[in-house]
Order: C-alpha cells, then sequence, then structure tokens
C-alpha cells in the first residue's frame, strides 16, 4: 500500500475484501474505501456471497472508510438491501454490459435509469422517502 500510495493521489479503494480481519489491515494500511466483492469467487463452491460479508465487514471498519458492494447486484431492490445493510454505495457489474452490448451507450443509460427507478420505488414501497431512513431494522431475512 505505502508504494501504491506514493504512486497515486487518487483514492484507493480495494476490491475483493470478504473478511472483517482483511477489512481492517486494509484500513490500518489506508486505504481509502474498501469493496466488498467476490472478485470471481463465484467459481469457489461454498465461498461467502459478498452480502453476507458485508455487514461484518462494516463492523470491522466502523465507519472509518466508506464500503461498497459489487457483487450480484442486478436491480434497484439489490441496491436497497445493501444500502439497508450499510453499504455507501453498489457498483453494476455485468447490467451495465449488457446495455452496452444491446444499444451502446444509450443502453448503459437505461439500465443505469432502470436500477434508479427500481430503487426509488423499493424505497417507496416499503414505506421509506430517503435513502439515511435505511438500516438493517427495515429487512428481514426469509
Amino acid at each position: 500500500m505505502a508504494w501504491l500510495r506514493a504512486q497515486t493521489r487518487l483514492p484507493l479503494l480495494l476490491k475483493g475484501v470478504l473478511h472483517p480481519d482483511d477489512a481492517r489491515r486494509a484500513v490500518d494500511e489506508g486505504v481509502d474505501g474498501l469493496v466488498v466483492s467476490t472478485h470471481g469467487g463465484r467459481q469457489v463452491d461454498r465461498s461467502i456471497g459478498a452480502l453476507d460479508a458485508l455487514p461484518d465487514v462494516l463492523t470491522a471498519v466502523d465507519d472509518a472508510v466508506p464500503v461498497l458492494l459489487d457483487s450480484g447486484v442486478r436491480s434497484g431492490a439489490d441496491v436497497f438491501v445493501a444500502t439497508a445493510l450499510g453499504a455507501r454505495a453498489c457498483l453494476l457489474g455485468r447490467s451495465y454490459v449488457y446495455g452496452l452490448g444491446l444499444a451502446g451507450e444509450g443502453g448503459v443509460r437505461q439500465v443505469v435509469e432502470d436500477v434508479v427507478g427500481e430503487f426509488d420505488l423499493t424505497l417507496g414501497l416499503t414505506g421509506h422517502t430517503a435513502v439515511d431512513q435505511l438500516s438493517p431494522d427495515v429487512l428481514r431475512r426469509a
């Protein structure tokens, strides 16, 4: 991290964090943010899902840095759940690529608009009007 930090003034986000110990170490090493992600780990049977790892990573860093989620985010409802758990933001992986392949820049724009619209709809249907009203208490495990 020290070498990488010396190479740039840009914020450094570490992607692929799934374990609380790794999250704490990354913060101690000076990262500016974390991305909870399986980072291709879907090929490993029985590995922890990013959404399942998110709460422990958030607890480990205790708001020291922003924590984002990137794994399996395909809809506004996915963003709602991750945000309610405490993620600062979500990254869209494959969805925007599908939009790009189907309709170029306009397809990407449509995918983003659809996800934002679905998030807004989910927010409203759950009785909320603002993101800051979300917490793990608004979720119920099925």
